[in-house]
């Protein structure tokens, strides 16, 4: 088994963003709400921290600030401390402005990386909703003498859905010989999860050649063009997994963690999900209320009927209104005998009295932050 304190764990807020622009358009995909409580960002560091990975730096980019206010010290991940810990990493300028890619952002933070102790370097997105112990991924990485190791699952996809994915061709050794960038395909494929485990002096080489030669892909420049210079290995995630890649995936995402089976393993509690702790009262529910099938944070005040929702901290339903189907985001305020199905709001957004608003699962109406409707 590796040992994970000699692990530095790298996490980028930015990547991916592209894909739910409605949510961050004023928040990294680091920072985006996500069941009821949490940010993406807690699934990648709680993992982190649950595998004893204890020095993590964040690479950020830009609409950072809610990250920061989330993170705040590290104390919920136990990542405040003296050596190691949690680092923010600001986006460092350079002869092209902000950085384009994650070779490029690793080059931004080489310092960081050079001065770390560690022998192995995992760095992952946050765009995937996963409990994953990533001590056996580093045993793995070890012992197969692999030069870079990047951990897959298996799923059917349609040709739309791949077109937001890396696929991977993997032959019986494990071993990676070919590689797909956004493809028009679909059928059952082996999709990158963005989490890659490499020897740290490896991949400083890496990152210095990348710098000489103005390349700024990881994907593109060294898995896919260096791929059978190097070897590359495959560990493949064979538990559930949910990638956030578009606002449909979002929208299904929150909904199945109506699955109690499917919670438990997501929010193992062996291996628990921690995230920033708000001292609300318990939700409340007025005597008119009907809960069904839903997920309610506390702080919530319920009056009227919800049914198949996913209601953040500090949501509140007025008398005679009927919520189904919905993503509520924090301090949401539904007026009374207002209806709505398959919305999304963000937060601090104001639904009127009497007010209709309805769209589709595929196509949820969105609210944005703040808005009165």
């Amino acid at each position: 088994m590796a040992i994970m304190a000699n692990v530095l764990g790298l996490i980028f807020a930015n990547m991916h963003e592209s894909g739910i622009s409605d949510l961050t358009k004023v928040r990294t995909l680091a920072s985006v709400p996500f069941g009821g409580r949490y940010r993406l960002i807690d699934f990648t560091l709680s993992n982190m921290v649950n595998s004893d990975i204890d020095n993590v730096g964040i690479i950020t980019k830009d609409n950072y600030l809610s990250l920061m206010d989330h993170l705040g010290g590290g104390d919920e991940w136990d990542l405040s401390r003296k050596t190691g810990g949690m680092h923010l990493l600001p986006p460092y300028g350079n002869s092209t402005g902000l950085y384009r890619g994650r070779l490029e952002a690793m080059a931004q933070v080489k310092p960081f990386i050079e001065n770390s102790n560690a022998e192995y370097v995992l760095f992952s997105d946050t765009d995937v909703v996963a409990n994953i112990d990533y001590r056996p991924i580093v045993d793995y990485h070890e012992s197969t003498g692999a030069d870079l190791t990047v951990v897959y699952g298996r799923g059917n996809f349609t040709t739309e859905q791949t077109m937001t994915k890396t696929v991977l061709a993997i032959n019986p050794d494990n071993q990676v010989y070919d590689v797909l960038i956004h493809p028009e395909i679909s059928g059952e494929h082996n999709v990158s999860l963005n989490i890659f485990v490499a020897k740290k002096d490896w991949l400083l080489d890496i990152i210095r050649e990348a710098q000489s030669r103005n390349l700024y892909s990881f994907e593109v420049d060294v898995l896919q063009k260096k791929l059978h210079e190097i070897k590359v290995m495959g560990y493949k995630y064979d538990k559930p997994f949910f990638q956030i890649d578009s606002m449909d995936t979002y929208f299904k995402s929150n909904m199945k963690l109506f699955d109690k089976k499917l919670r438990d393993v997501i929010f193992n509690s062996d291996s628990p999900i921690y995230t920033k702790v708000r001292d609300d009262a318990p939700a409340k529910y007025g005597i008119d209320s009907e809960v069904k099938n839903s997920l309610v944070a506390d702080g919530c005040v319920i009056e009227g009927s919800v049914e198949n929702c996913v209601l953040f901290r500090g949501v509140k339903i007025g008398k005679g209104a009927k919520i189904k189907n919905c993503i509520l985001l924090q301090d949401t305020v539904v007026g009374e005998k207002a209806e709505m199905n398959y919305v999304i709001t963000d937060k601090d957004v104001g639904i009127s009295d009497y007010r209709s608003l309805a769209g589709t699962e595929t196509y949820p109406v969105f609210v944005n932050k703040g808005a009165v409707v």
